[in-house]
């Protein structure tokens, strides 16, 4: 099957990459463009590794076909810093936080907790488990990402921006 033109905007970049018609989403950011952030856990939509937004929306990016985000914009956990790499305050407050531990559902849970707070910028407790409960974590018990998530919105709440 010969491979197809994919045009569309990856965190903020134009991008242009040929892939098969079933390629998907995740595994034309990650073999194609080369971001590996968004994780491959499941393959069925049910880990949140692979999260991603397109148009401001949450994905899983395993569950989209690559072809679907033709003239989309397409932002994963690599596009969530700023330009000049100062850390979203999100990533900031998950280091200070200590959450990270094999570190392999970050991104998900970054991309996800990143969409809540641009929805939602002062969150309850309750809202932020809704927010990030379909991300799966082996190693936590969530109560860390919790009180990060809580910290980075109220740094944003002062800023007076989620991004």
């Amino acid at each position: 099957m010969p491979k197809q033109l994919l045009s569309c905007t990856i965190n903020d970049q134009p991008v242009e990459v040929l892939v098969q018609p079933y390629t998907t989403l995740l595994d034309a950011l990650r073999e194609d463009v080369g971001l590996t952030g968004p994780k491959e856990g499941c393959g069925t939509g049910d880990c949140g590794a692979c999260t991603v937004h397109v148009d401001g929306r949450v994905v899983a990016s395993c569950l989209m076909l690559a072809m679907q985000v033709r003239g989309r914009k397409v932002r994963t956990i690599e596009g969530l810093a700023a330009a000049d790499t100062t850390l979203h305050p999100l990533q900031d407050a998950f280091v200070r936080q200590g959450v990270p531990q094999c570190g392999f559902c970050i991104p998900g849970v970054l991309m996800a907790a990143a969409a809540l707070l641009e929805q939602t910028p002062r969150p309850s407790e309750e809202e932020i488990r809704y927010g990030i409960a379909g991300n799966l974590c082996r190693c936590t018990g969530y109560t860390k990402m919790v009180a990060a998530i809580s910290e980075a919105a109220e740094t944003l709440a002062a800023k007076g921006s989620a991004r």
